[in-house]
């Protein structure tokens, strides 16, 4: 038995497959072994601010395995960044927080999130909650663990989705832009690019020079290949927006009327003379069954969340690192992205089998 009896579970951020799997991995091992009570918060930090709370029998968590989403619910609320007083109460979100924690008896709080939710997490750690976060995103973009469950699905996805395009490309000889989710790191439209075969590969982490991609496209067929498919990172931009101050960036982007593939796309058919068309995934890649790979991911980090509870081990992300779980603090983890280096071993595999990243 452990000193911790209760403890709150929410889930943040944009949904991933393999949620539910996690809190079934954190509800099962905590009530079976240790005794513990779960509570479940709705929506995210927005139902630890609105105190939205309800307790987690055996019967909620049955059969959510294999289920996509999150039974939880989640949102993008934020409670540090900006925060204002309630009129109502005169409180501050962090505040309102405190009090719904010590109001629903909790002996600490389990975080499930990516980046936004593991930052937040970090900054509850330091305000005295008894914290523990763990890392979900597709986009495999956090810090201090080697993956993150989610990513292997949306892989799945979005390979397949390549493994598709493939053929209407080869019947119609085009040239065919293929959009995937990832804003400030490129793991996603790497790992499936190269898995799916893609000629180009665009990513956040290599700015782009269109003349280079449409120099490389027309040597492709000169050489009798017809047809071209270029995998874009939703975060892709060019030399010459790499150049740019973020803010300034982030203005341009906000003012562009489509998102990225349909620009490179549009910039492609203007300089090759080529038919280009676009397919966006967009949520295809975040939601339905988690792969067998992610099921099993996000039952290690859930198990290994109830065992950190009991043995109190907060202010940690439960992390992978060398397939071997590991604590490691949140505040090393807070405000960091995992960039794909340049000198990554998928990259070097991309360009030795001849696929063009834009540079």
């Amino acid at each position: 038995m452990s000193s911790i009896k209760r403890f709150g579970i929410l889930t943040s951020g944009g949904d991933a497959p393999g949620l539910n799997t996690a809190i079934r991995g954190v509800c099962r091992t905590a009530m079976i072994q240790y005794g513990m009570e779960p509570i479940g918060i709705k929506n995210g930090y927005r139902g630890l601010i609105e105190g939205h709370f309800t307790p987690l029998g055996a019967e909620d968590i049955s059969g959510i395995l294999t289920r996509g989403g999150t039974i939880l619910g989640t949102s993008r609320d934020k409670p540090f960044k900006n925060p204002e007083i309630d009129p109502e109460t005169g409180l501050f979100p962090v505040d309102k927080i405190k009090a719904n924690y010590k109001k629903w008896n909790l002996d600490a709080l389990v975080c499930v999130g990516g980046n936004g939710t593991n930052t937040t997490a970090s900054f509850l750690a330091k305000e005295g909650l008894n914290v523990i976060g763990l890392p979900k995103t597709i986009d495999n973009d956090i810090v201090k663990t080697d993956i993150t469950f989610g990513f292997h699905t949306a892989l799945d996805v979005a390979t397949e989705a390549v493994d598709r395009i493939h053929s209407t490309a080869h019947s119609h000889s085009r040239i065919m832009v293929i959009e995937v989710m990832g804003h400030k790191a490129g793991w996603l439209g790497l790992y499936s690019g190269v898995a799916g075969g893609a000629d180009v590969i665009l990513l956040p982490e290599i700015p782009y020079d269109i003349d280079s991609i449409a120099s490389y496209i027309m040597k492709r067929r000169d050489a009798g290949k017809e047809f071209s498919i270029v995998v874009v990172a939703e975060g892709a931009l060019s030399k010459e927006e790499a150049l740019l101050p973020k803010k300034e960036l982030k203005k341009r982007r906000k003012s562009m009327p489509y998102s990225i593939a349909y620009r490179v796309a549009h910039e492609l058919e203007e300089v090759t003379g080529l038919v280009s068309r676009v397919t966006v995934l967009g949520y295809l890649q975040r939601g339905g069954t988690p792969s067998p790979y992610d099921r099993v991911l996000a039952s290690q980090f859930g198990v290994a969340a109830a065992h950190f509870l009991a043995e109190e081990k907060f202010g940690n992300l439960v992390a992978i690192q060398n397939n071997q779980i590991t604590a490691v603090p949140l505040d090393e983890v807070a405000g960091k992205i995992k960039n794909i280096p340049l000198d990554h071993e998928m990259i070097s595999v991309g360009r030795g089998l001849g696929t063009h990243f834009g540079d």
